[in-house]
């Protein structure tokens, strides 16, 4: 179907280019950099209380007078919390890692996560100009009350049936998926596994079967990538790994240097950094933690591994971080966000491009 509004028009940016939004490595200064050239700076609220997005959101305010878009995660429905699981084995399987890291072993916190009703409450009261969301499809009164103070809403799709979905609960904009990119793989009607659909069959059919404007995603990280994504059908790009490599993102020296040298064969799909499927570059710690074969659910294993990530990231310690990236990570080379901006907009067609400033 062809779309019925230019994403431009919907979000009130020049350039349909969004930044793809990075949970635990979003950053004030990339989001409000794409923000500024034009485009749709994204940040991660994963894990954020609600003290912390209105901070976050401040602060992009601060940075940007322009359109910016927060993301958050849907419940699926089968997280764990601290009374589900048992901590103790997975603690002494993974005791080296703490130990490398420098970090003694934690107690059980009190809840893994913010309930979403607190973050959704934050980011209303904020009235951001986007919200994004992955893993599910946002309730009525979610969007209802985000339209209700001007806040567009924007999907997550790894199939066309989770497009059809979202379309169908109302969002303004969706973003297909493919397997290929980077991070967490955000399926919500079948596992994960059985929803690995590459970017090239993803986006033409999606954009087939919805009326909302398609955003893809996935494998995209030059001029190339986003000329193709237009010509399949698209009306923008996503673009993650590419952004995630510049000196503007919350990344590690270490994982920007491991992005650098990554092949198109150097990424892996694994559970094992936080209990869901991601894209990411093996290192020791995803490595231990598959030999070891003790993986909590969702988000015990990603509380835990984030305690001593957290310190192996402030000590540039690649081998105990979570180094996700996509499989066109060999095509990001440059560490500059304004130079990755440029290139990427320079595939998008003319007419996509322009126009919105107010």
């Amino acid at each position: 179907m062809a779309a019925t509004a230019t994403l431009q028009d919907l979000l009130g940016i020049d350039v349909p280019l969004v930044l793809g939004p990075f949970g635990g490595l979003s950053s004030v200064e990339l989001t409000a950099a794409v923000s500024e050239r034009g485009g749709l700076g994204s940040y991660g609220l994963y894990g954020y209380s609600a003290e912390r997005i209105h901070d976050t959101i401040t602060q992009l305010r601060s940075a940007t007078g322009r359109p910016f878009a927060v993301n958050i995660w849907l419940p699926t429905g089968d997280e764990v919390i601290p009374a589900d699981v048992d901590l103790a084995p997975s603690l002494t399987a993974l005791a080296p890692l703490f130990e490398a890291a420098g970090v003694p072993l934690p107690e059980a916190p009190a809840r893994f996560l913010p309930p979403l009703r607190e973050q959704v409450e934050a980011i209303l009261d904020a009235a951001p100009a986007v919200l994004s969301v992955v893993f599910g499809v946002p309730a009525p009164a979610l969007v209802d009350a985000a339209r209700g103070r001007g806040i567009r809403i924007v999907g997550t799709a790894t199939t066309v049936a989770e497009s059809v979905a979202l379309e169908a609960a109302g969002v303004d904009a969706i973003v297909a998926s493919g397997a290929e990119a980077g991070g967490h793989r955000v399926s919500f009607l079948r596992a994960p596994e059985r929803s690995l659909v590459g970017t090239f069959a993803l986006v033409p059919q999606v954009a087939d079967a919805v009326a909302v404007p398609v955003i893809a995603a996935g494998g995209i990280a030059d001029r190339r990538g986003a000329a193709a994504a237009f010509a399949l059908g698209a009306s923008g790009v996503q673009v993650g790994t590419a952004f995630l490599r510049t000196s503007e993102s919350a990344a590690t020296q270490a994982h920007r240097d491991a992005i650098s040298t990554s092949g198109d064969t150097d990424t892996v799909l694994t559970r094992a950094m936080s209990g869901r499927l991601a894209r990411g570059i093996p290192n020791r710690a995803m490595r231990e933690i598959e030999t070891a074969g003790r993986i909590l659910p969702f988000p015990a294993q990603n509380w835990l591994t984030g305690v001593f990530r957290a310190v192996a990231g402030q000590n540039g310690d690649g081998d105990l971080v979570a180094l996700w990236a996509g499989q066109a990570a060999g095509l990001a080379r440059i560490d500059d966000a304004g130079a990755v901006f440029d290139e990427l907009a320079a595939g998008i067609p003319a007419e996509s491009r322009g126009g919105n400033r107010a």
